[in-house]
């Protein structure tokens, strides 16, 4: 009787399954910009945040973000269009790294701490920040510290914005810093005055009161928040999964020929972006904290 090796049993028994994953799997992993050159579809992520990335009456993804996201698949492939996908702010970061979205195109805002979850593009713009308040602004709330001064006031934000940060920065406790779903949430709770603010970009407060046709509220002028010794500008971008670099590589060669153009400029005008508004960082000094 010959000896049986169970060893090499079970190296044989290996080989084959290597050789029948080798059969079904002749190169590399797919790449997420090789499956959306494949499928001719790019998932893309929005809060529904109007003017930076939302879904229209009529169905169409636009806003800032979308509508540059458009020209630049268009110049890696014509065939690509883009696919919404709605979630609330702070599920944007969780459900990219998920593999359930293929970018962010939400406007949201380079910081060290989301440099360390996504891949930033190139920003595309810069600005400040601004309360919506009830007409008159009765608490005279102008920015993040005259919240924390004033202990009866209460400031509304959206959950996993960075005006959480600032609200924190400037000493304002957790029980006067409210957060949101959205917009919409918050909004209606300055209307039932639960809260006497609601913190935003400054685009954000000027488009929402206008849109929803708010006209018992209104907008604080543009303040820039203190922290860590210095004034915060918001710099917007696209965010893509740390893995996926040939994405990142391909649109940012793009984004950064196109950023600060003519045609830029026409694109985004119709959501309140102008040439003051051109981005003065790169997203390597916005991940450093600079």
């Amino acid at each position: 009787m010959v000896a049986r090796n169970p060893f090499a049993r079970w190296l044989f028994g290996a080989a084959i399954v290597l050789a029948a994953a080798c059969a079904a799997w002749p190169g590399a992993a797919e790449t997420t910009l090789e499956r959306i050159k494949e499928e001719n579809k790019v998932r893309v992520g929005v809060a529904n945040e109007r003017p930076y990335g939302y879904v229209d009456e009529n169905g169409r993804l636009t806003g800032e973000a979308p509508e540059i996201a458009r020209k630049i698949f268009a110049d890696i492939d014509p065939e690509i269009e883009l696919e919404p996908v709605v979630v609330n702010f702070g599920e944007l970061i969780p459900e990219l790294n998920a593999g359930n979205i293929d970018m962010i195109a939400a406007g949201m805002y380079v910081t060290p701490d989301r440099c360390e979850q996504v891949a930033f593009t190139a920003p595309t713009y810069r600005i400040g920040e601004a309360f919506a308040v009830k007409k008159g602004n009765p608490k005279g709330l102008r920015n993040f510290e005259t919240v924390a001064a004033n202990h009866q006031a209460k400031v509304g934000i959206m959950a996993g914005t960075v005006e959480y940060n600032y609200a924190y920065e400037a000493g304002i406790p957790g029980d006067r810093a409210l957060l949101y779903a959205d917009y919409d949430a918050a909004l209606r709770a300055l209307q039932r005055g639960e809260v006497d603010a609601v913190a935003m970009t400054a685009l954000t407060v000027r488009t929402l009161l206008e849109q929803r046709n708010l006209s018992e509220m209104e907008s604080t002028p543009q303040f820039y928040p203190e922290a860590n010794g210095g004034k915060k500008v918001g710099y917007g971008a696209f965010a893509v999964r740390h893995a996926d670099s040939d994405l990142l590589e391909a649109f940012n060669k793009r984004l950064k020929a196109f950023v600060d153009t003519p045609e830029h400029w026409s694109t985004v005008e119709p959501f309140g972006f102008d040439k003051d508004m051109a981005p003065d960082k790169t997203t390597a000094a916005l991940c450093a904290g600079d």
